[in-house]
């Protein structure tokens, strides 16, 4: 389970083939990661408002199979970590029209403070909504492919 946030594949995110070009995968997943944190009630304005901000520290990823120009996806979000200064997500890509798994990752991502850079503790009302999400990510926001 968890969170998911369906996206469609337009001609700017394909290559010559019609082919979903490798990299806008983490667009997509960015776009996953980011509506999430809006679901639990937190923006992007409001981060550095705040004094602080995600990045992405490290990113594993598997490509399994093409999207297509067109296709729609289901950009699932889970978070499989948690600690006081960092999160890591697990993504995945899947083709709404045949429930194909397209791409993978892991993604572990560090608040750091939007001054200086330096890694700092994730906000508690922030934590605390990421841990609630964990122990309970059903009604967040999910959506199946029809």
């Amino acid at each position: 389970m968890g969170f998911t946030h369906r996206v469609r594949c337009y001609i700017e995110d394909t290559d010559m083939g019609g082919i979903v070009y490798y990299v806008n995968y983490l667009k997509f997943f960015e776009r996953g990661r980011t509506e999430l944190l809006r679901s639990l009630g937190f923006e992007q304005r409001h981060l550095q408002a705040s004094g602080f901000l995600f990045v992405v520290h490290s990113l594993e990823c598997q490509y399994t199979k093409p999207a297509q120009l067109d296709d729609e996806l289901d950009i699932q979000v889970t978070i499989t970590t948690l600690s006081r200064t960092s999160l890591t997500f697990e993504q995945r890509a899947i083709r709404c029209a045949d429930g194909e798994l397209l791409c993978s990752a892991k993604v572990r991502v560090a608040c750091v403070d939007y001054g200086d850079k330096r890694p700092c503790r994730i906000p508690s009302d922030i934590h605390t909504a990421f841990n609630n999400f964990i122990n309970n990510p059903v009604g967040i926001a999910d959506v199946e492919c029809v």
